[in-house]
């Protein structure tokens, strides 16, 4: 991680800024990671029990201000066991909130697939806590969240979580997201543009590529596709297994430069791309540089 994070100078405004002040300089180091865990409307009709990864220093949460990126389980899993990678993101200087959904998660009392088109409430619910939490006197989180900087990211069912997060007259401060192994809902990929990371294996049994290849085609703003070649739904994300060093350097990549307005990662996303994964982009508004020179596909 530490060589990932090496050479990341300071950044420029975020794309898509909309008149919020600058972000602050993105970690030139790993930091230590914490977890915290709470649970957002306990005694309500749907409770949601949410894991948080932060950067973390003596004890606590590290001094200043991180990005938020709300992370989304698929199908029967948890937020735990997506922990390489999002404690990986926080290590990078993002605070990760993960929420466990009522109905698709491990263990669900009443468990129906058909409940994913409720979860981008969900998201967005937690969203609207973190923004109050923030400001909410003696919480570890408070004044260490950057409410103007939020992404959503999700794997597989919460990939299709993230892309419905996406849709008409969505607060600005959702500024990007990352689709793991998923595609779009209805109405997906709509309001003010925000880029998107699309990150799918070409032998996904699961959710087929071309689901994936569907979404990203429908994104109005710029977006990038990672293919992991001979990649199965997500063995990808599992530290040690092919794809994942890839994967781990491309997202994270993509959540400085659209969360920190980090151009030197920008620059880093097609080199970030070896074997066996490969990168493919394509432009739209607000950014016209996303491909970096290279011809959108």
């Amino acid at each position: 991680m530490t060589a990932l994070l090496a050479g990341f100078g300071t950044a420029t405004a975020a794309p898509g800024s909309r008149g919020a002040p600058p972000a602050g300089p993105a970690p030139a180091t790993a930091y230590p990671v914490g977890v915290h865990t709470f649970t957002l409307d306990p005694g309500g009709a749907r409770p949601l029990p949410v894991t948080v990864w932060y950067p973390a220093a003596r004890g606590g949460v590290a001094p200043g201000r991180f990005p938020v990126v709300v992370f989304s389980h698929g199908l029967d899993s948890l937020p735990a066991l997506h922990a390489p990678l999002t404690s990986r993101w926080a290590a990078a200087g993002f605070v990760v909130a993960a929420p466990a959904y009522p109905r698709t998660r491990r263990g669900a009392a009443r468990f129906t697939r058909a409940d994913v088109r409720h979860q981008p409430a969900d998201g967005w619910r937690l969203i609207r806590h973190l923004v109050r939490l923030d400001t909410r006197r003696g919480d570890p989180l408070a004044g260490h969240l950057d409410v103007a900087r939020f992404a959503a990211a999700g794997h597989s069912a919460g990939g299709f979580t993230t892309a419905g997060m996406l849709t008409s007259g969505h607060p600005p401060r959702l500024r990007a997201g990352i689709v793991l192994a998923g595609g779009g809902l209805a109405g997906a990929f709509a309001g003010p543009t925000a880029p998107v990371l699309f990150v799918h294996g070409d032998t996904d049994p699961v959710v087929g590529v071309a689901v994936g290849r569907a979404a990203y085609a429908r994104t109005p703003g710029p977006a990038g596709f990672l293919t992991v070649t001979g990649g199965d739904h997500g063995s990808y994300l599992t530290p040690g297994r092919p794809g994942f060093a890839q994967v781990l350097a491309t997202t994270t990549d993509f959540l400085r430069w659209a969360l920190y307005g980090d151009r030197a990662a920008l620059r880093r996303l097609p080199t970030d791309a070896t074997f066996p994964t490969h990168w493919s982009c394509k432009e739209g508004p607000p950014v016209n540089a996303f491909c970096i020179g290279r011809a959108p596909s």
